[in-house]
């Protein structure tokens, strides 16, 4: 790689769709390491993004970077099925043995979205039903099928019309509660209520193939619901012959302080999707489910040129050898613990932090305008753009822009995220008074 390479830069608007090369904050880097991503401009980055949770075991573990340069000695291409390969049904047997209740059989594939793909037409295929139900603010990848199922921003389905056969309901959401009501008891009655209105005017539920659903909110906004609210739906699944299916692409492989949200949720899927953290950076998803279920998707239902590519399963192989040995998933519910509480006492000195949410080293940051408590995209915008200046990089989520996603590699360390805090509350600090002295006198008193 050139590590110069800067007159490319220029020419990335013409080079690359606007959809590619648009998202924030477009950082020019020349390696990654660890925690850490290296600039082209010769400054060192605290990544607290992980490749939008993919980099679990961190940037380039040497032992992920070993297996995938042995395995390249022997085997670049599959196609699994033309011929079958040790990695392929080495990694099935592992993962069976991290997954949830009798979740052990596998549909390797390339990407999240892909896995999503196959989890609903397999729960459709099975059911022999049409109709799938999905949440409002989920996100479950850009492709039409799983774009059908994605609501947690109208812009990613504006002109496409996806499909008609899915209906939605809102996601777990305590706001409304009324004072002196338990927060868990109030989505949950409201979940049931949702799904009665839905049974009785939209759709019966003897058509409904699937229930598709992210057990963490992820895109939408890094909401954490109760596990009262995830076990109603699965007792409402299981009363109507509906497949329940969990969307873990961002949640697993330890993100949640447990292997997956399932687990630290305590509700089983019948199908899951997964994908991100599985290889440690290279492409691999799979849809889940148990043997009978799968028995049931013959030959030619699905298929695949690339999934269960032999040199990615090699690397995940290899993640889960790490994750194991280091203690990472451990890791990720100790040092998640340790950064919300100091994020708490954070959002206690600034009024625009609206929330602090989180499980494991998934961490939503809620920015407010501090005046009326609403969603600000751009003050949020603002502070990440600070705390780029100051070496930590974060990223995104929410309908409006307004939630810091703090995902770091499951191997940070306690200083690293004192580090990155410290950048954090300082970039805070400075956007906050940047609204008190620019905007007006009303946030004086803020």
């Amino acid at each position: 790689m050139s590590a110069n390479w800067n007159y490319l830069v220029h020419e990335m608007p013409d080079l690359l769709a606007p959809s590619m090369a648009k998202d924030h904050p477009n950082l020019p880097v020349i390696k990654a390491e660890g925690c850490y991503y290296y600039g082209l401009d010769g400054k060192q980055y605290l990544d607290f993004t992980s490749g939008i949770a993919t980099a679990n075991t961190g940037h380039r573990h040497p032992k992920v970077v070993q297996a995938i340069k042995d395995a390249a000695d022997h085997l670049m291409h599959g196609p699994s099925g033309v011929i079958m390969y040790e990695s392929i049904l080495k990694l099935a047997k592992e993962l069976s043995d991290i997954l949830p209740g009798d979740l052990d059989c596998f549909f390797f594939a390339n990407s999240g979205t892909e896995a999503i793909e196959g989890a609903i037409k397999l729960a459709k295929h099975v059911t022999k039903r049409p109709y799938v139900v999905s949440f409002i603010g989920c996100f479950h990848g850009r492709s039409l099928g799983a774009l059908s199922v994605t609501t947690s921003k109208a812009k990613y389905r504006k002109f496409l019309q996806p499909n008609g056969l899915v209906y939605q309901v809102p996601y777990a959401n305590a706001k409304g509660c009324p004072d002196g009501m338990d927060a868990e008891e109030y989505v949950v009655e409201k979940l049931v209520n949702d799904f009665e209105t839905l049974f009785n005017h939209q759709v019966t539920p003897e058509e409904v193939a699937c229930v598709i659903v992210e057990p963490v909110l992820g895109e939408g906004g890094y909401i954490v619901p109760p596990s009262g609210w995830l076990k109603k739906i699965r007792e409402i699944c299981n009363q109507h012959g509906i497949l329940l299916i969990f969307d873990e692409v961002q949640t697993g492989f330890g993100r949640t302080g447990e292997w997956f949200a399932a687990q630290a949720l305590d509700v089983t899927p019948d199908i899951m999707a997964i994908a991100k953290g599985i290889a440690s950076g290279l492409p691999l998803s799979a849809t889940v489910a148990s043997k009978e279920l799968m028995k049931q998707w013959p030959l030619g239902s699905h298929g695949t040129t690339f999934g269960g590519n032999p040199i990615a399963c090699e690397a995940a192989l290899a993640t889960l050898k790490v994750l194991k040995e280091e203690k990472l998933v451990e890791n990720a519910k100790k040092m998640g613990a340790y950064a919300a509480e100091k994020l708490k006492h954070i959002q206690e000195k600034y009024p625009v932090i609206g929330s602090v949410r989180s499980i494991g080293l998934m961490i939503g940051i809620e920015i407010v305008d501090p005046l009326t408590g609403k969603a600000d995209g751009n003050g949020l915008i603002n502070i990440l753009d600070k705390c780029l200046e100051k070496g930590v990089l974060f990223y995104l989520c929410g309908n409006s822009g307004e939630v810091i996603r703090m995902i770091p590699p499951l191997t940070i360390t306690k200083e690293q995220i004192d580090q990155g805090l410290a950048v954090l509350e300082t970039a805070v600090a400075e956007h906050l008074n940047e609204l008190k002295s620019e905007l007006s006198v009303q946030y004086q008193n803020v």
